[in-house]
């Protein structure tokens, strides 16, 4: 009798649990698609950040390969003379730097210090009031424009003609022109700085290095000499363009290719480590979003909890007439734990798929390349399911403590 008994006990296929599972999330598709929504975004927030984060990492080396890694600074510390050596950097400092193995173009700069009284306005169009006196003015050899690479829209910039002659010419950025009322150079609008006139030659628009020049006035370095003087609130420095690759050995050689008598005089500054930069970026960028995917799971969870819940609630008939037939504790509890594991396994999909789709439509837009590793893709549906899972245990566990006979009484 044991054994008859023994082979009497109710058995639960693989099979039949899955094909339950999935009838019961089939036959509520609008609930099952509402309550898979919060995993669905937070898995698609998963791959969008790990994506994004891989995408951004590869453009910033791209970007710093272009720009960043082929500039070098040099700044005028003047050493321990520095009271009585207010330009540390000689006359010729442009030719000397050029000659240097990888170095494309170099150029001196400072910011020249006009007098209080000193207003800013243009003619024949300005402002009589000075309202733009706050407009920085810049001393800058040609080198300094030629390493810059301003993109002129009227116009040109000045050269080693206007600087050795002493030239009263300026070059402005759009945001400046507009500033000072000067639209056009057919005029040969001249710009007034206190009661020094210099002609405006050259106005550009956009620039690839030294971005504040562009709400700067830029005028020769001679002429600024001769009128305000050396540097005074500051110490010039000298920006250099370089060919790929050759930065750390520009900086390594500048101080004694321009002060050989002196180099303590000049310190250079390379550019900074590519994968510091990229490896910050990566990593405030992985913070901030993960968080964000943290969240949409959490709120995934409690939705695909709420709603296995409620479906226990909904079936207690059916429960019961599944214990009365012989359906065991376990039994019921695996069938609501597979069913919200399947909700959990469909969000993490279709989170996938959004996640994917979000980092390659960022990306064609643009233009970048997208880099997605292929182990997040596979480990965001096992995100999804492990999701489910935890979300569905207490559900389940409610619905196994039904008795049949209370159950069945409703």
């Amino acid at each position: 009798m044991d054994r008859d008994r023994a082979a009497a006990r109710s058995r639960f296929a693989v099979r039949d649990l899955l094909s339950e599972a999935v009838a019961g999330v089939v036959q509520r598709p609008a609930r099952s698609a509402l309550t898979s929504l919060g995993t669905v975004l937070g898995v698609g927030a998963f791959i969008a950040v790990l994506g994004l984060t891989g995408t951004a990492a590869a453009q910033i080396d791209t970007r710093f390969n272009r720009l960043t890694a082929t500039e070098v600074t040099v700044e005028d510390t003047g050493g321990a003379d520095a009271a009585r050596v207010p330009v540390a950097f000689p006359e010729d400092a442009d030719g000397l730097m050029e000659r240097v193995n990888g170095v494309e173009a170099a150029g001196v700069y400072w910011k020249v210090r006009l007098a209080p009284e000193d207003t800013i306005r243009s003619s024949p169009v300005g402002d009589v009031n000075g309202a733009v006196s706050q407009t920085p003015v810049i001393a800058a050899s040609p080198g300094v424009l030629d390493a810059a690479k301003p993109h002129f829209v009227q116009g040109r910039g000045y050269d080693t003609f206007h600087d050795t002659h002493n030239q009263s010419v300026a070059v402005i950025g759009s945001a400046t022109a507009r500033r000072l009322g000067i639209t056009t150079l057919r005029t040969q609008p001249a710009i007034f700085m206190g009661d020094h006139a210099f002609t405006v030659i050259g106005i550009f628009d956009d620039i690839e290095r030294k971005p504040d020049l562009l709400l700067s006035i830029v005028v020769p370095r001679t002429p600024a000499e001769r009128i305000w003087g050396p540097p005074q609130d500051e110490r010039a420095k000298m920006l250099i363009s370089t060919q790929l690759g050759a930065a750390s050995q520009v900086a390594g050689q500048a101080a004694l290719a321009l002060r050989p008598d002196h180099p303590d005089y000049l310190r250079a500054v390379p550019p900074p480590d590519p994968k510091a930069l990229r490896n910050a970026v990566s990593g405030d960028l992985g913070q901030l979003f993960l968080l964000l995917s943290i969240v949409c799971l959490f709120i995934g969870a409690i939705g695909i909890a709420n709603t296995t819940l409620i479906a226990v609630m909904e079936r207690i008939s059916e429960i019961g007439l599944r214990r009365a037939l012989g359906a065991r504790a376990r039994h019921i509890t695996w069938q609501f734990l597979t069913e919200s594991a399947a909700l959990g396994l469909l969000g993490g999909i279709a989170g996938t798929s959004l996640g994917t789709a979000v980092v390659v439509g960022v990306s064609l837009h643009n233009e970048w390349t997208p880099v997605i590793d292929p182990l997040t893709l596979g480990a965001a549906p096992v995100l999804g399911l492990a999701t489910g899972l935890l979300a569905g245990l207490y559900p389940s566990w409610r619905a196994s403590r039904i008795q049949p006979v209370e159950a069945l009484r409703r």
